[in-house]
């Protein structure tokens, strides 16, 4: 069941977040410490969940006027189910009412990263195609310590512009 987080729903969330991550030692990334970006979620209007209680969610805010996917997560538990591309295509339907694209930024050799976004719409975008909002988010997650593998900003663009 895919739906709009609720308020009781978001502390959970990082606990989906942390074990989703932990799949990630699989391919030699550990994430830092302090890297959980669901943590700093207030708003759940700016979630999409599967399940009750949530294995899954999609987090979202907006970055040089295009939604951002601030993070998806699946807990493994009941990951290779199409929970994540479940939670993708409600994101983009979302997105496609109130913006242009969406963007996100992602492991480039990760099989489930970016080839899987790939597979799913998303195309790299160069650096010469980031606005400043997207520059500044790329020099903040350096700045966490997320660059520990190759890292590209990919876009999904949903309709022309002004449409």
């Amino acid at each position: 069941m895919i739906r709009w987080a609720e308020a009781d729903d978001l502390p959970g969330l990082a606990a989906v977040e942390i074990a989703a991550d932990g799949v990630f030692a699989r391919v030699g990334i550990c994430f830092p410490a302090g890297t959980t970006m669901v943590e700093e979620c207030t708003s759940p209007e700016l979630v999409i969940v599967a399940g009750r209680p949530a294995v899954g969610f999609a987090m979202y805010g907006w970055v040089d006027g295009a939604v951002h996917l601030e993070q998806l997560a699946v807990h493994p538990e009941h990951g290779r189910r199409g929970i994540g591309s479940a939670l993708l295509a409600a994101l983009c339907d979302h997105a496609s009412a109130v913006a242009d694209a969406v963007t996100l930024t992602t492991f480039r050799d990760v099989p489930w990263n970016a080839p899987w976004y790939a597979r799913r719409g998303f195309a790299v975008q160069e650096p010469q195609g980031w606005g400043p909002e997207m520059r500044a988010l790329v020099a903040r997650e350096r700045e966490l310590g997320l660059e520990l593998a190759p890292r590209v900003v990919m876009r999904r663009v949903l309709r022309a512009p002004g449409y």
